[in-house]
């Protein structure tokens, strides 16, 4: 007879072939409602992620980076927000034509997300080994007996020491570093083909930060899932992922693969953010810093929402809307995954 902790990798036989088109947000517009106006979170956001793939998804807060999360999940607050135009799609099929019931059924078996305050996303009151557990008892009928065992298997695949003795503690017994990789274990227990991770190393030490990546990545190409990283520091996913999408005010403005990215890129941000990355051979200098602040969102600078920060910018960049170009080497041949908006992506990808 098979048994609930058994049929938790059923799911596994219909997992999608590393670089099938998994996740695909097309043309996404959310707003927020409030007493200050109609703030413009997400503007045309276009990204997709195939199994089997990192995308990497960055930007300053206030990007929009996370609500596009959020409307994925299906979490964001409605109201004050509101999805006023676009669409998700899931393995073929857009989320936002479905009912809560079906999204319901694919939020944590299918797309799961890692939330970056893991402590507030935990219950104090509650073992970890309870939380972790709870997915098997709601998702798949397991007896506490079973939930406790699929939790201490988790928690050793994460590298939780001593699983087995830990797994009745408390989240406020661990480390943040620890804790993290609860979160990481509660997203990957039911096998999901995607999961997003918000964040997932703030407030970590650099050294903690490098090991929960490896471990994300280790895991990502362990399960085949499409996995979707959302941060404000290029640093931080240099090594993990396969391409990165840059946001700013609400809408893409650069893609590349991750390499060419760093080596190259395309827009003035982006050479900002990248710019801004502290370096070992540059001890004693002063580090870099993208001048003024992020658009208010209530009131996007007319043009290029990033002229007013933009040592580059002309009138055209002040007046009229970049669309996001396809970019080309110096002979003009496409170059693959590579876009940009920006009026100048000429003059910033080949100087």
């Amino acid at each position: 007879m098979t048994t609930a902790v058994e049929k938790t990798t059923a799911t596994a036989g219909d997992r999608l072939a590393p670089g099938t088109p998994l996740l695909e947000v097309r043309d996404l517009h959310v707003e927020f409602k409030t007493r200050d106006g109609v703030a413009k979170a997400v503007n045309g956001v276009n990204y997709s992620v195939a199994a089997g793939e990192t995308l990497a998804v960055l930007g300053e807060s206030g990007s929009g980076k996370s609500v596009t999360a959020q409307t994925i999940m299906g979490i964001l607050d409605m109201p004050p927000g509101r999805i006023t135009s676009g669409e998700i799609m899931f393995r073929g099929q857009d989320m936002l034509k479905m009912s809560n019931e079906e999204r319901r059924r694919i939020r944590g078996r299918k797309i799961a997300m890692i939330f970056q305050d893991a402590l507030s996303s935990l219950n104090p009151v509650l073992t970890v080994g309870y939380q972790l557990g709870e997915m098997f008892r709601v998702h798949q009928g397991a007896s506490k007996k079973e939930a406790k065992a699929k939790a201490i298997e988790l928690m050793d695949r994460v590298r939780i020491p001593a699983a087995k003795e830990r797994v009745g503690d408390y989240p406020h017994q661990f480390s943040g570093g620890m804790r993290q990789r609860i979160m990481i274990a509660m997203a990957l227990a039911l096998e999901p083909d995607l999961i997003i991770a918000d964040e997932p190393t703030t407030a970590l030490d650099v050294t903690v930060q490098a090991q929960v990546m490896d471990l994300l990545a280790e895991l990502q190409a362990e399960y085949h899932m499409g996995l979707i990283l959302i941060t404000h520091d290029l640093g931080v996913v240099a090594d993990v992922a396969d391409k990165i999408a840059v946001m700013y005010a609400g809408r893409i403005v650069e893609t590349a693969p991750v390499h060419e990215l760093y080596a190259r890129p395309a827009h003035p941000y982006t050479e900002g953010l990248l710019r801004s990355i502290p370096r070992l051979d540059q001890k004693g200098e002063e580090l870099y810093a993208i001048k003024g602040l992020p658009p208010n969102l209530y009131k996007v600078p007319a043009g290029c929402a990033f002229n007013p920060r933009c040592d580059a910018a002309t009138d055209l960049c002040r007046t009229e809307v970049p669309a996001l170009h396809q970019v080309t080497d110096r002979e003009g041949a496409e170059l693959a995954g590579r876009k940009s908006a920006c009026h100048l992506w000429k003059e910033t990808l080949h100087g």
